[in-house]
């Protein structure tokens, strides 16, 4: 074995430290900028005489339970919305008049309309036809509603961005066209969306404050219930963005490990 063989394994095993050094020094920074971030926001704050701490420790459990609802409501609305999404987007394809009108119909009417109306229109304006809905079903139900007709495109294009070939393929082998949107399209088509679904979840996080106007004690509803009686709004509502924005954190970090785990399973 000549000499520049042997040299070879050494210099790449160097190349591969060399990466991991400038990796962990990044990741070493990045942390070191975000924590002197936080402490010059925190310090700012605590100058500007805008938290309490004593009124925090007394309150801060009672909002802090509003967090779980919080969740509850985003997780089961955007369970539903991918399911109407799915039949939105195959609605929007099917080559049926009546059903691609619907579809498009239901897009359209809540694209065109803001989510805070849908909310009212569900809690209040059905409870004046006898339709009465508890304030947490009929957050969930606007919620799902408008973040449906939102991802109808997102699956629409998903379904769309499957190569041709695979359903000819599967159309050779004598498939139906029903088995091969199951077997076929609809499985990698849902690798496609899913980082897009992850970004409306995140999404869904924030714009779930809004059924805190319709009663439910969600976060927002118990800082401004906790805050407002008390002339502590500003402790109040800085806990809540705190809290959002922690969840906003740890649902992004888990949708970037699974973005990068279906990167690496398609390369």
């Amino acid at each position: 074995m000549s000499e520049a063989a042997k040299a070879q394994p050494l210099i790449l095993r160097r190349i591969e430290a060399a990466h991991r050094s400038r990796n962990v020094s990044f990741r070493l920074q990045f942390v070191l900028v975000w924590v002197a971030l936080i402490a010059a926001l925190g310090v700012a704050l605590a100058l500007a005489d805008q938290i309490d701490p004593p009124w925090l420790q007394e309150w801060a459990p009672f909002i802090l339970g509003g967090a779980a609802i919080t969740v509850l409501v985003c997780v089961t609305s955007i369970a539903l919305a991918v399911v109407l999404a799915l039949l939105g987007a195959l609605g929007r394809l099917s080559r049926n008049p009546v059903i691609h009108a619907i579809a498009s119909f239901y897009v359209s009417l809540v694209r065109g309309t803001p989510l805070l109306v849908q909310l009212f229109f569900v809690y209040y304006a059905l409870a004046d036809i006898g339709v009465v809905i508890d304030p947490i079903p009929a957050g969930i139900i606007a919620l799902s509603f408008n973040y449906g007709a939102y991802m109808t495109e997102i699956f629409r294009a998903g379904i769309q961005a499957v190569p041709r070939g695979q359903r000819e393929a599967a159309q050779a082998l004598g498939m139906t066209e029903r088995l091969i949107m199951r077997r076929v399209v609809l499985p990698q088509a849902t690798r496609i969306v899913i980082p897009a679904v992850g970004n409306e979840f995140i999404a869904m996080i924030k714009d779930s404050s809004l059924v805190s106007t319709i009663g439910v004690a969600e976060l927002l509803w118990r800082a401004d219930t906790a805050g407002t009686p008390t002339l502590h709004r500003p402790s109040a509502f800085l806990l809540a963005a705190l809290v959002y924005w922690v969840l906003t954190i740890f649902f992004s970090f888990f949708q970037e490990r699974l973005e990068r785990r279906m990167a690496r399973g398609d390369r």
